[in-house]
């Protein structure tokens, strides 16, 4: 008599990156799997960082085990060169890898025969929002940049009226029109600041208004035929930056996160700026991991240069675990969902764009 077919397993790894507290799937995650069909292995203390405890995740219908050994496993951060050896041949990874600056580590797994999907990968189309990691993790990062900030700053945030005089509020501006920038803009906002935004591209003005902050416009156009955005020319690029090192010396708080893909990143305040800040100002560059938008940022730490404080933490989110990953693992759940069949059955289809354009390494993917 045949056996009957063990159903699609699930692995949850403990994350093992110095600071990461987040985790993959998190328990109410876990119940919808199993709901699928799908048998979840959690290995023990995965959750631990993001205090959720090995029995949350077996009263979900999850099991303890060696969650490295499942036909899907699923990571937060990139596996170091340990991990990866721990993987079978044929395994599907998915995790956020960076596949752009990690180039060693997708190398390494291609080695192994490892099929792997990079969060970050994920192709920002309509019908992939669900599964945007990217988004949902700015999200945390710009909300808790403010905190930091507000921590940091020796000054009031919001406008305090008292017996002894009224304190102004703090003048806050944020680099930046994306995901993480305009929840910083909403959260510094709520704290009682005076906010501004600024972005090189005009268009996003209104998403800056939005959220109850000013725009800060340098008087430079970048329209060209038809709307578009045109290139500047480098005499208009020079006056740029002369204008916002100008701006930003008006400010008490700011906080950059403009990253580009594979490259480093780009200097957006300089030390002159710097410099003209007032005593007790704080930067909160999020670019760090990139080299920093800030001229005098040292990746990963905090320092003091010209009585002005400047911060460039590397993993924001993964100072608020609980609800980074919450949202986390419905971006991955989301994904799963995709590459397993009605059955339960793993189908990786490479004519979907959302596949193919996720998957980092894997013989299918070149083979497809």
């Amino acid at each position: 008599m045949l056996a009957e077919p063990q159903p699609l397993s699930i692995g949850v790894v403990r994350e093992s990156a110095p600071g990461e507290r987040r985790v993959a799937l998190v328990p109410k995650l876990v119940e919808r799997l199993v709901k699928r069909g799908l048998r979840v292995v959690v290995e023990p203390g995965a959750g631990a960082g993001a205090l959720l405890a090995d029995e949350a995740f077996e009263e979900a219908g999850a099991e303890l085990g060696n969650a490295w050994g499942a036909d899907i496993v699923l990571k937060v951060s990139p596996p170091d060169k340990f991990e990866i050896t721990k993987l079978h041949f044929d395994t599907v990874l998915i995790g956020l890898l960076k596949p752009l600056s990690d180039v060693d580590g997708i190398a390494a797994l291609e080695r192994s025969r490892v099929t792997a999907f990079a969060m970050e990968a994920i192709p920002r189309i309509t019908r992939a929002q669900a599964m945007d990691a990217l988004s949902s993790q700015s999200s945390v990062a710009g909300y808790r940049a403010v905190l930091l900030a507000a921590e940091r700053l020796t000054r009031f945030f919001p406008m305090l009226t008292t017996a002894a005089g009224t304190v102004p509020p703090a003048k806050v501006l944020v680099l930046g029109a994306g995901v993480a920038e305009l929840q910083a803009l909403a959260t510094a906002k709520r704290l009682g600041a005076r906010t501004t935004g600024y972005d090189v591209r005009p268009e996003v003005a209104e998403q800056v208004r939005s959220v109850g902050a000013h725009w800060l416009d340098l008087g430079i156009e970048a329209v060209g035929e038809g709307g578009y955005a045109r290139e500047l020319t480098e005499e208009e690029r020079a006056e740029q930056q002369r204008r916002l090192t100008a701006a930003i010396t008006k400010f008490d708080v700011v906080i950059t996160t403009a990253l580009v893909p594979g490259r480093r990143a780009p200097t957006l305040v300089t030390a002159e700026a710097v410099r003209g800040m007032p005593a007790g100002g704080v930067i909160v560059d999020l670019a760090g991991e990139s080299g920093g938008n800030c001229e005098l940022t040292e990746p990963g730490a905090e320092i003091v240069a010209h009585e002005v404080t400047i911060c460039s933490p590397l993993n924001l989110a993964g100072e608020m675990p609980g609800h980074a990953s919450e949202l986390y693992a419905r971006n991955v759940t989301e994904l799963i969902e995709l590459l397993v069949d009605g059955a339960g059955r793993l189908s990786l289809d490479f004519t979907d764009p959302i596949v193919s354009g996720a998957c980092v390494a894997g013989r299918a993917r070149k083979d497809s």
